[in-house]
């Protein structure tokens, strides 16, 4: 006797076609990233990131070439970021995805090197988060001791609470987060503005003292390459306002005017910040200052003001973290959904529309390296990622328009001569490669094995798993000459 095995019949949602099917689907399709942020929340992200190197970390760069050298390399950077600020905003205007640079690698150059971007990503904004945690528990110990409450204030403990404080608002929504980025953002540039103003500089000498303190270039011209390693640190992660490409109402308007407009404020703070700090401290002490923006209000006698700016450095450095939480979420989230890590990260939380899983993942590294490694250890690993992205960026831009010239897709903002800013953007990061070698070459050289060895891991095992038919989302046109 035989018999016949009949496959169970599909349950009504499962056929394909149906009504209850295509509901099914319907539902699962609104579970994504909310559209909710406007211009003024791609300022708060872009600036509330990057604000904080006005406050901490840019001040190496004097101690590596003193204070000539480091206003060199604060415009030398300015130029650098506005090449970034400016291809990154031609290209986000028309790949309105999460993950940034990332979707742009992914749609303009391929796989591999979409890869190597978001790990670039994670790692710049994860241990910015991290700088800014350290920074947090420094300044706290810092006002304590001031109060002459020495030995009360663990500041680990405040290291922890910032991170694991930041990672729940993150995880609750993101409108709530960046509206919070936004005010306090916009208190700490009030606070560098307020400071500068303090200072009076219309009157020489009454509180600045430039004729007495500014010195030349005490390690003559090279020391001016040495400052671009932490050159870079005043515009670090404007770049981030691309993340929020997903969650913004009109990218093609929203994405270019808040990230141009950051890079504006950014300029004007990082010129005030080195003018008066230069002006109240010696080059020396300055070099290795943890908050030399604190310092500097703390130098001018008046108590109003310190405490005004040690709530504008905790605010900047607040703002700063969050945003990195934002932008390192992201950007693992976007690479989990393509399965370029796996798809468990791609989940978006049901209730709140954020990345939840991709939040969470990162506060214990955030935390383990916050309370075992040096500030200017985190600094340079978010530096050297932040300059890989560049460099890939500035491939970017040739490579989009070759493939898609001027006219074949709609753009939201078009960076002007090109291929101009794409050339200073590669040769500054040439120099700046250079930089940070003299200083931190073992760094470099470990960090590039990692990333090397990541890409193997990849090739080898991990590309197997992306649906490679997927890969494309935007609905451009053919790239020329294909």
């Amino acid at each position: 006797m035989t018999s016949t095995l009949q496959p169970a019949a599909a349950p009504p949602s499962a056929v394909p076609g149906t009504p209850t099917a295509e509901v099914a689907t319907e539902k699962s399709r609104k579970i994504a990233l909310l559209r909710v942020l406007g211009p003024g929340h791609v300022w708060a992200l872009g600036v509330g990131i990057v604000l904080v190197g006005e406050f901490m970390g840019w001040n190496f760069a004097v101690g590596k070439g003193g204070p000539l050298a480091a206003l060199a390399a604060c415009w030398l950077a300015g130029i650098l970021y506005t090449c970034v600020a400016m291809i990154d905003s031609e290209i986000t205007s028309t790949v309105a995805a999460a993950g940034g640079q990332y979707a742009q690698a992914k749609h303009i150059i391929g796989p591999l090197a979409a890869f190597n971007v978001g790990l670039y990503l994670v790692m710049a904004y994860t241990m910015l988060e991290v700088s800014n945690a350290i920074v947090t528990g420094d300044l706290i110990e810092a006002f304590a001791h001031s109060l002459h409450l020495e030995g009360t204030v663990d500041k680990r403990a405040f290291m922890v609470l910032t991170v694991v404080a930041l990672a729940f608002l993150n995880y609750r929504g993101v409108l709530a987060t960046l509206t919070l980025n936004l005010v306090i953002t916009a208190a700490a540039f009030a606070a560098i503005v307020v400071l500068f103003v303090a200072a009076q500089p219309w009157a020489p000498g009454a509180v600045l003292q430039h004729e007495s303190l500014l010195v030349g270039l005490p390690y003559g011209s090279l020391g001016i390459l040495a400052a671009m390693h932490f050159g870079l640190w005043f515009y670090l992660g404007i770049e981030g306002t691309t993340q929020a490409a997903e969650e913004v109402r009109s990218p093609a308007r929203a994405l270019p005017l808040g990230t141009m407009t950051g890079m504006m404020t950014l300029l004007i703070a990082a010129t005030l910040t080195w003018y008066v700090s230069t002006g109240l401290m010696p080059w020396e002490y300055l070099g290795q200052a943890v908050t030399p923006l604190y310092d500097a209000a703390r130098l001018t006698g008046s108590r109003w003001l310190e405490l005004f700016l040690f709530l504008g450095t905790l605010f900047a450095t607040v703002a700063s973290a969050n945003g990195c939480i934002n932008d390192a979420s992201r950007a693992w989230f976007a690479m989990g959904r393509d399965r370029y890590m796996p798809v468990w990260f791609g989940a978006v939380h049901p209730t709140y529309r954020t990345p939840y899983r991709a939040i969470v993942f990162f506060v214990p590294i955030a935390i383990l390296f916050a309370i075992s490694t040096p500030l200017d250890q985190t600094i340079t690993l978010s530096i050297l990622s932040g300059l890989l992205g560049y460099t890939l960026m500035g491939i970017s831009i040739v490579l989009f328009r070759r493939k898609w010239p001027l006219g074949t897709i709609a753009r939201g903002y078009v960076h002007p001569l090109h291929p101009l800013p794409a050339l200073l953007l590669l040769s500054l990061c040439t120099v700046t490669y250079l930089a940070v070698f003299l200083g931190y070459g073992t760094q470099l050289l470990a960090m590039m094995a990692f990333y090397i060895a990541a890409s193997a891991w990849f090739v080898l095992h991990r590309y197997k798993y992306v649906r490679r038919g997927e890969q494309f989302t935007m609905p451009w046109p053919k790239p020329k000459g294909y």
